[in-house]
């Protein structure tokens, strides 16, 4: 750990344990929040959306891009996906502070089936990593971790009532800790029938490759943020992608 990256987590741990973890996340949220530049890729991908229709945001974790998503549509729903409980609780805090009437908060989990999930919030010397809450996953062969542990239910995104009858579902942003394919192949006939503009974080590894081979199957474009816009993705470097219909404009 480098000299900056030890101070970031000292300050962390000291605020974790003065302010107590569910006000220092609370706090956290609305100062990146209100921040004045916040991932210009993320504001690109929001001011490519209709203002209207359904929004998914798929691993809301304590509301930060929740928040601006419905700020910026405010006569879209959004509708917000988070299983971890000192997440949720933010989540819901930042939603009263800015008073976000389009927002509805699944207590959950997305997957490719139904049922539970074991869970993981990662610790860190000491400090609680609330963005890194993960899904524990065999396949990985993930060491031993230490951190709190929760089971979370799981639904496949097709299987939810309030979105077979939606009329049109406009954008996808999912950011689920290499769950991300999952999510995806369990979403498979909402993804063939509404077409939304995807954004998504990808880690480098096979689910990468799954999940590209997947959505492109389905008829999406494999695009990359560079340079103030979309091109596409010729295998560089990067780990957030925006997947788009190859039917859009």
């Amino acid at each position: 750990m480098n000299l900056i990256n030890k101070l970031k987590s000292t300050l962390k741990l000291f605020l974790q344990r003065t302010l107590g973890f569910n006000t220092y996340l609370y706090i956290f949220s609305l100062l990146a929040i209100n921040r004045v530049k916040y991932e210009e890729e993320f504001h690109f991908f929001n001011d490519m959306i209709e203002d209207n229709g359904i929004i998914l945001d798929i691993g809301a974790n304590i509301g930060i891009m929740t928040a601006l998503l419905a700020k910026k549509s405010r006569n879209a729903k959004i509708f917000a996906f988070e299983p971890i409980p000192e997440n949720i609780k933010t989540l819901k805090r930042v939603v009263d502070h800015y008073k976000l009437r389009n927002v509805t908060i699944y207590e959950a989990a997305l997957g490719d089936e139904n049922g539970q999930l074991k869970m993981v919030m990662p610790i860190i010397d000491n400090v609680k990593m609330q963005g890194l809450s993960h899904v524990l996953d065999d396949s990985l062969n993930q060491p031993s971790e230490k951190g709190s542990f929760y089971d979370v239910p799981v639904y496949k995104l097709d299987d939810l009532e309030e979105f077979k009858s939606a009329k049109k579902i406009t954008a996808i942003k999912i950011d689920v800790e290499n769950f991300e394919y999952h999510v995806l192949k369990g979403g498979e006939q909402i993804l063939r029938e509404h077409k939304p503009v995807i954004y998504c974080e990808l880690w480098d590894n096979e689910k990468k490759y799954l999940t590209i081979d997947f959505l492109k199957k389905l008829g999406y474009k494999v695009k990359i943020y560079e340079k103030k816009k979309l091109v596409d993705y010729r295998e560089q470097s990067v780990t957030n992608f925006f997947f788009i219909p190859d039917n859009a404009a």
